[in-house]
């Protein structure tokens, strides 16, 4: 059936198949984003890429929570999209390129990465503030801060320096 494994009745059921991919893609970046940090040239950009690493892993444990509290399996989906994004962000890594340039183009596919999980995590945190799951809402929100800020820090260094520097 796509993205979704089950007849969907309710914004209930939607809330859960969103939960099931951002655990999906979280998972997969807490594998990727250490190769990300490995071929940064940057050292602040690795300490981004490296300090995005347990934010990430911290967003993992705030979905697994999630699940127990509404008793949800998070288990056993796959998100598509984030497998091309990391896709993506392999190619990048495998490109033969000039530090300053491969930096930029990590940073351009990280932001590809974090605009999506910002997305993600908007539309979950606003299901739950619908639905009355006060604390999936509250850690939602947590996580969604987070991506933010780690779009902006990318954003930064990419505007402040890198790009500059792969001209």
């Amino acid at each position: 059936m796509g993205f979704f494994e089950g007849k969907l009745n309710s914004l209930e059921d939607l809330f859960a198949e969103q939960l099931k991919d951002l655990y999906s893609a979280e998972t997969q970046l807490v594998k990727a984003l250490p190769q990300m940090a490995g071929e940064a040239r940057d050292p602040r950009l690795r300490q981004a890429f490296e300090m995005h690493l347990q934010e990430t892993q911290n967003q993992v444990a705030r979905l697994e929570q999630i699940g127990r509290g509404l008793n949800i399996s998070l288990d056993g989906h796959t998100c598509k999209a984030m497998q091309g994004l990391v896709a993506e962000g392999k190619e990048t890594i495998s490109e033969d390129a000039k530090d300053e340039v491969k930096d930029a183009a990590l940073i351009a596919a990280s932001q590809r990465i974090e605009h999506y999980e910002i997305s993600g995590y908007g539309t979950a945190r606003h299901f739950a503030e619908r639905l009355g799951h006060s604390e999936a809402a509250s850690l939602l929100a947590q996580t969604l801060q987070e991506e933010q800020f780690a779009d902006t820090k990318l954003n930064d260094l990419a505007k402040g320096y890198i790009n500059q520097r792969a001209m």
